[in-house]
């Protein structure tokens, strides 16, 4: 069954934390979901489900720095917010480097961990918000035939409608037939918006 909103799934070995944990986020209205192992989550959570994580540190298993390892060798980019009774500098610099929202030492301030959890969710909003575009944005260009493709390389990178007809062999009338139907195809409103479109797409392709 899909998700109806996005989840602040709770991952901690603790009973009592993960009690606590639910019942201050469903207080405040946030969708909660409590998991007392990494393997018990993989189990039980679709791969792209919206929402954020809150990790304790040590775990059974796995503990939470593998896990967050474990999550982006899997494409599975979830917002985490490390917790954990105890905590040292080493610890802390690998979970930020690898691309934790928020690192916090138990106990800690409600206020602090609720807006850690608003900071992730808008994060984990905006990059659906962004892959969604990047997706709409292949469609668009999967459309273009491999002659289209060729035109199009060389006007983005510059080229005058002359240049590219001699480098093609096409002549010039050819290859403003060609622009129309890149332009058609792409939903591209100005050349500057296909260059911006197409770096955007070449980019995401780098990744």
């Amino acid at each position: 069954m899909a998700e109806l909103g996005p989840t602040i799934y709770v991952v901690d070995d603790d009973v009592s934390v993960r009690d606590a944990l639910s019942n201050l986020l469903e207080s405040v209205g946030l969708r909660a979901k409590v998991f007392a192992s990494a393997d018990e989550f993989l189990k039980l959570v679709p791969p792209d489900a919206p929402g954020c994580l809150v990790l304790d540190v040590k775990l059974p298993g796995i503990n939470g720095l593998e896990f967050q390892e474990q999550l982006d060798k899997a494409n599975r980019p979830l917002p985490i917010i490390f917790i954990t009774a105890h905590a040292d500098v080493p610890m802390v610099k690998r979970a930020m480097k690898a691309g934790a929202l928020e690192f916090l030492t138990k106990p800690f301030q409600t206020k602090d961990l609720l807006a850690a959890i608003q900071q992730a969710l808008a994060w984990d909003q905006e990059r659906r918000k962004e892959r969604k575009q990047i997706s709409t944005l292949r469609e668009r260009f999967q459309q273009l035939t491999e002659r289209e493709r060729q035109v199009m390389d060389r006007i983005v990178a510059g080229m005058a409608n002359k240049q590219v007809a001699a480098e093609l062999g096409l002549s010039e009338v050819t290859v403003k037939f060609h622009r129309r139907h890149i332009m058609d195809k792409t939903q591209a409103g100005s050349l500057a918006e296909l260059v911006r479109m197409a770096e955007k797409l070449k980019t995401e392709t780098r990744r």
